[in-house]
């Protein structure tokens, strides 16, 4: 329910609670055993030079699902981050710079570590 003020000045529902509200609780879901992966794969190949760790990871499932992990955290990261300058943040100028840059942060993040799996993996 909106008030005649609400509805006058467009403020209310975005509409968009809950899908942010899946998506995060998906990509966390998601993160857990793609965390436990990336665990085991950092146990198993402790002290081990960079060489040995592009053999691991050019097997093609244990570089997807580095990938994968790359992505739905930086994803999960990105949700979360947003939420919290949406609701704490209310210099509408210093919201706007700080979602890009949430953005960009995360997106720049992600591409690195999938560069760098993908070059490990395919030994360059």
């Amino acid at each position: 329910m909106r008030t005649d003020y609400r509805r006058v000045n467009g403020l209310g529902s975005a509409r968009e609670g809950t899908g942010h509200f899946i998506r995060q609780r998906l990509t966390g879901l998601a993160n857990i055993p793609l965390s436990l992966f990336m665990i085991w794969l950092v146990v198993t190949a402790g002290g081990a030079g960079a060489t040995e760790i592009g053999a691991i990871l050019s097997n093609p499932v244990a570089a997807a699902l580095a990938i994968l992990l790359m992505m739905s955290f930086s994803w999960h990261v990105r949700i979360g981050v947003q939420v919290v300058i949406e609701d704490y943040v209310h210099s509408e100028g210093l919201k706007l710079a700080a979602l890009i840059a949430n953005a960009f942060v995360s997106i720049g993040l992600a591409a690195i570590g999938i560069i760098s799996v993908l070059k490990l993996g395919f030994g360059g």
